[in-house]
């Protein structure tokens, strides 16, 4: 159970702005207008705070939707809710929507964007993709791209459905990912499907090498996605170089290291070795140039303080050949 706590003076009627009732009511779901209005009338009236509890059997909602419409309200900017603590209460301060709406027409005039089909259709097609309505905030965002980033109505549906895909439909999320093909200089379809697969394909292998590793990839950080990244895309090595590199740091050190795997596929890479046979041959030849190296004969031994004696062979061979005597005759 989460409680709201309100910051305002106490009055005999609750004050409904027209920008909120022109812009924003329209849009909004009937449980979210709901929940803004009764919001407003304990806040205007001298409340210091309620529970979502009240709030959602007064409204005969669950508690669920009380906090789905504070959170799409705070999404639009009509109010800002900020936590209080870690036990889900918050406070909510109500917008000065006077100054909202002099922000908004400055970027996108949503009305008249709202009269041209196209664009009602495409915001229609979005919200049945996202499976909820579109707030204001939204829309002026995805409209707002067909002039920031030159994407075409077509595009910014794939984006949406890729990112739906996913599990994502969080608009912030969506946002990041059309930065990410603005980046790419993502202009058609064919070239969004091209990014796709290429990102994909990236994401499969780094979910077997995480996998091999015995890692989720929820549990990586941005430093270790880019390590990733490079012996992929940069050292372009096959899954199973990879996997030889993760044996060796588990054979050595007996844990999962990034740091370390980096060094051993860091060092292959410089080297030129692209395959399991070329590091097996490296193998090899650095353990026998170890052996011969590492040989070192023992200089204190009896056998190297033994003084060297010289012998003539021609003399011992005459002896041996009994010629020693014969020549004197």
């Amino acid at each position: 159970m989460s409680t709201f706590m309100f910051k305002s003076k106490a009055q005999d009627y609750t004050p409904v702005s027209n920008v909120f009732i022109d812009n924003y009511m329209t849009k909004a779901r009937g449980d979210f207008v709901k929940v803004y209005i009764l919001g407003l009338k304990y806040c205007t009236s001298g409340e210091l705070g309620v529970s979502s509890s009240i709030m959602a059997s007064t409204l005969h909602l669950l508690e669920t939707d009380v906090l789905n419409a504070w959170n799409y309200w705070n999404d639009e900017g009509v109010i800002k809710m900020i936590p209080i603590d870690n036990m889900g209460n918050f406070s909510i301060q109500f917008s000065d929507l006077t100054e909202h709406a002099v922000e908004s027409s400055e970027n996108v005039n949503l009305l008249q964007e709202l009269n041209k089909n196209t664009t009602k259709d495409m915001l229609q097609d979005i919200e049945k993709l996202v499976g909820r309505p579109l707030s204001t905030k939204e829309m002026s965002l995805y409209i707002g791209w067909q002039k920031e980033y030159n994407f075409p109505l077509e595009l910014i549906l794939l984006l949406i459905q890729y990112c739906v895909s996913k599990g994502k439909t969080d608009y912030r999320y969506i946002e990041k990912i059309a930065i990410a093909w603005y980046d790419s200089k993502i202009k058609t379809i064919e070239e969004a499907q091209s990014f796709i697969k290429r990102h994909e394909d990236k994401w499969i292998k780094i979910k077997k090498i995480l996998n091999y590793l015995g890692i989720k990839d929820g549990e990586v950080m941005k430093p270790q996605e880019d390590m990733l990244d490079k012996w992929i895309n940069i050292y372009k090595f096959p899954l199973d170089v990879i996997f030889r590199a993760c044996d060796i740091c588990f054979e050595r050190i007996n844990k999962a290291e990034f740091k370390y795997i980096d060094g051993i596929l860091g060092s292959w890479y410089k080297d030129g070795l692209t395959n399991l046979e070329d590091i097996a041959k490296k193998d090899v030849k650095t353990t026998q140039i170890k052996r011969t190296t590492n040989y070192k004969p023992n200089t204190n031994s009896t056998f190297n303080n033994f003084e060297q004696r010289t012998y003539n062979f021609d003399e011992l061979e005459k002896k041996l050949l009994g010629w020693e005597n014969s020549s004197d005759d």
